[in-house]
């Protein structure tokens, strides 16, 4: 398997989460492509830890649906899973439409501001084609929603099956099919503001039922696994 070029990349703390999140960001942005045979002394290697925290991070990203795990042999990054996707969208999507209903009651002018900000940093992002801004930034945006929520198992619903649709959403933001998300965003932000919850809840379906034309494609370009 290929070792990213940065090495002992994890803190000493949390190893088991940092392991977790670097191999995930890894998987995410496509470093370890769809297919990829993982190796955990490899990747203990890479991130300098132990086997362990990286064998529970891999158990972690099973999950998740990043990892598939045959016990004895092998363990691979998943291959685009065209049902897969289509679950974690709908899921996905349903989450985001309830952190809008629960949030949207209390939200306040400075995370109104929080959104409006990262929206800004995402257009940014496209016109430089900046990929992983992009992506952090669709992430802080709708962050702010999810955090104003205080729904805890939303948050957990949410952190399982989002990296999943990071990957393809790394293609959308990639091509021009991305910058329509900008003014999408513009549109949630005008009906929180208007304190309109069913508009705002509509207009978060619209944009992440953006993903669906690319289900298809993503599956072609990564290799099919219905």
């Amino acid at each position: 398997m290929p070792i990213p070029a940065r090495a002992g990349v994890v803190a000493r703390s949390l190893l088991r989460d940092d392991a977790f999140r670097a191999i995930r960001d890894a998987i995410v942005n496509g470093t370890l492509a769809p297919g990829e045979r993982l190796n955990d002394g490899d990747l203990a290697q890479w991130l300098g830890v132990s086997r362990t925290p990286v064998r529970e991070a891999l158990t972690r990203l099973e999950e998740a649906g990043l990892v598939r795990t045959r016990p004895g042999r092998y363990t691979m990054v998943s291959p685009l899973d065209l049902r897969a996707l289509r679950g974690a969208q709908s899921v996905t999507t349903a989450m985001h439409e309830l952190a809008v209903r629960e949030a949207l009651p209390n939200l306040s002018t400075a995370e109104l501001d929080a959104m409006r900000a990262a929206n800004a940093r995402f257009a940014r992002a496209l016109r430089d084609d900046d990929v992983d801004a992009a992506v952090a930034a669709d992430d802080d945006f709708h962050g702010v929603l999810v955090g104003a929520s205080a729904n805890a198992a939303l948050r957990s619903v949410l952190d399982q099956f989002t990296p999943a649709l990071r990957r393809l959403e790394r293609l959308r933001f990639a091509s021009l099919s991305g910058r329509g998300s900008v003014a999408q965003h513009e549109r949630i932000i005008a009906r929180c503001a208007a304190g309109d919850v069913e508009g705002a809840v509509a207009a978060t379906r619209a944009n992440w039922q953006t993903l669906a034309p690319l289900l298809d494609t993503a599956i072609d370009a990564g290799g099919p696994d219905t």
